[in-house]
């Protein structure tokens, strides 16, 4: 049984008011804690400008506080999901009182936005990437228009003569140590270092991610499992009760036939977790 569920049961209702006080708390405390700050960043063409965005770390904290201040309970570990643009920091927690399992989940989610850092060194880097695709492209188009020549001249030099596409083709297909020669004649033909530009290319596009930050971005505004699971930016809090028989747990249950102890002891324990939240 879900809390905020509605029911005309007494003390259900009791427990959907508590319910209701925790979101409100839990509400406030994650629109304290991602107060966003302007950060400056560079985009893509290299404009520099402000965005907003909190710090996640803010949020774990504040969760793993909650767990630690839970004593007697049973706790996972808070996490990072990392899906992507998407991500949610979660934990959940539960105890036994008597027969009936509590159980908590708290999570926040939100975007990841990639920027660069503003940082000359992007620029000098992207003009560098710039240049060796321009240099292979035009190193390139060179082979392409030797290219064909120098595979005729090769082969008749190797006694290869009177052939056409094809044979060429089958030559080719069945020989991998004259393919290897001829394409190494061709690249002789031209002074571009093929395999150094490819290193040189893939080392600045990994100095380029080095340079990149992220900012996060999120909604103050509760949501539920099926907005969370669409990917909706917000925070999450559920609390539910169940009746635990023969080790199965069973969602719905007579709150009638609970004893007053069992009442007592779970709206104390709920009680406990909603003055933690303040914290």
């Amino acid at each position: 049984m879900r809390l905020g569920n509605r029911s005309p049961n007494e003390f259900i209702q009791l427990l959907n008011e508590k319910n209701n006080t925790i979101e409100k708390l839990f509400l406030e405390k994650i629109v304290e804690l991602t107060q966003t700050t302007t950060v400056k960043v560079m985009m893509g063409d290299a404009t520099v400008t402000d965005q907003k965005s909190f710090d996640p770390k803010k949020v774990s904290d504040y969760f793993k506080k909650i767990n630690d201040n839970l004593k007697d309970w049973s706790i996972q570990a808070v996490s990072i999901s990392n899906n992507e643009d998407l991500r949610r920091i979660f934990t959940k927690f539960e105890i036994m009182e008597g027969n009936y399992l509590i159980s908590v989940h708290l999570s926040l989610q939100f975007h990841v936005l990639l920027y660069y850092k503003p940082d000359q060194r992007v620029l000098e880097c992207q003009k560098e990437l710039a240049e060796i695709v321009e240099t292979t492209k035009t190193k390139e188009q060179e082979i392409s228009n030797k290219g064909d020549q120098v595979v005729l001249d090769k082969l008749k030099d190797m006694g290869y003569k009177d052939f056409d596409h094809q044979k060429l083709f089958e030559i080719f297909y069945e020989n991998d140590e004259l393919r290897e020669k001829v394409y190494s004649e061709i690249e002789k033909t031209t002074d571009a270092d093929f395999q150094k530009l490819s290193d040189k290319k893939q080392e600045l596009f990994r100095e380029l991610d080095s340079l990149l930050m992220e900012t996060y971005q999120t909604s103050p505004v509760l949501i539920d499992d099926t907005r969370l699971v669409a990917g909706e930016e917000g925070c999450l809090i559920t609390i539910d009760l169940e009746f635990i028989k023969n080790k199965n747990k069973e969602g719905l249950f007579d709150p009638r036939k609970m004893s007053t102890t069992s009442k007592e002891n779970i709206v104390k324990k709920i009680d406990l977790f909603a003055n933690l939240l303040k914290s």
